[in-house]
């Protein structure tokens, strides 16, 4: 009898705690983009944004874009597209996982039935084990998601120091992307483009905007603060929270330090990236009962593109992390 109790309980405990992990894997880079590199920047998809005093190490290169590599260059983001995010749970450790659960089922546990102080020291090893796949395999992904100048800052309280006045950084650099197109295309004609106080103030809105609408799951609006291909990474995120039953608020978005990395034209379409250093409040809820899984309140930084049009206003283009 006290054999039978014992299983079980070791049993309710491994099940409660792969509950856990399966919800709390993907909160470790939960909000918009989940930690990860893509979208498009034009003839600049697959040249890493430039470093600025908010983002010393400059930008990754691009995991995922629509935007097609020249022939004759080898991009990061094409040859192994990765969901946006970094995520686990599959191959290796879901097997050691999928494995330990179903032998606790059948009540062999990991390594077998074990009995009175021998089950109690066999559960505690059980779960050091879990721990520890769960450490190796975030550090693995976090490794497999990380691809091998300067702007002037913007800060919230110098948007308006100067009213009128060209922003910093408001000429594009040369064009980085001159050797992307081989094979006797020519580079896209780029031009220079000013940036000033009325474009910040948009960049800034528009990062607190896309948080919200991302929060409340709100599809149109996504799509008229950003990019159709960035509207279709942002719902694969959201169909991947509903499938766990989940749902990734954010709130209390605030921009703490921000600068411009490169502005450029081509053809009739304006681009700006922006490094963003940003507090935000994280929060990951129970869909079904509306139980609060985890709260993180934390900063993060990121290169966001923006990129504008003839005629229309500043949208999303891209979301990069920084080294």
């Amino acid at each position: 009898m006290f054999t039978e109790i014992s299983r079980r309980r070791r049993v309710a405990a491994l099940l409660a705690l792969a509950a856990a992990l399966t919800v709390a894997a993907p909160v470790v880079e939960a909000r918009p983009g989940g930690g990860g590199s893509f979208g498009s920047r034009g003839s600049r998809t697959y040249t890493a944004p430039s470093a600025t005093p908010t983002a010393p190490g400059g930008g990754m290169t691009m995991q995922r874009s629509q935007t097609a590599p020249s022939p004759g260059m080898g991009s990061p983001g094409m040859q192994a597209p990765a969901a946006p995010g970094r995520r686990f749970g599959g191959g290796f450790f879901a097997g050691l996982l999928g494995a330990g659960l179903i032998g606790a089922l059948l009540g062999g546990g990991f390594f077998g039935g074990l009995g009175g102080l021998a089950s109690m020291i066999g559960l505690l090893f059980q779960v050091g084990l879990v721990v520890l796949v769960v450490m190796l395999a975030l550090r693995f992904f976090r490794r497999r998601n990380e691809p091998a100048g300067a702007g002037a800052p913007y800060a919230r309280s110098s948007l308006n120091d100067e009213p009128g006045a060209r922003g910093p950084m408001g000429t594009a650099p040369a064009g980085p992307a001159a050797g992307m197109f081989g094979g006797g295309q020519r580079p896209p004609q780029t031009r220079p483009v000013q940036i000033g106080p009325a474009d910040y103030q948009a960049f800034e809105r528009l990062l607190g905007d896309v948080q919200d609408a991302y929060s409340r799951e709100d599809r149109v609006t996504l799509g008229n603060l950003s990019t159709p291909e960035m509207v279709g990474y942002f719902d694969e995120e959201l169909r991947n929270n509903a499938a766990r039953g989940v749902v990734n608020t954010i709130s209390d978005v605030k921009l703490l330090q921000g600068d411009l990395a490169e502005a450029w034209g081509e053809d009739r379409t304006d681009y700006a990236t922006v490094a963003m250093r940003y507090a935000l409040k994280d929060v990951m809820v129970e869909r079904a009962s509306g139980r609060v899984v985890s709260t993180d309140t934390s900063e993060a930084t990121e290169l966001w593109t923006f990129l504008r049009q003839p005629g229309r206003g500043w949208v999303l283009s891209a979301i990069q992390q920084t080294r």
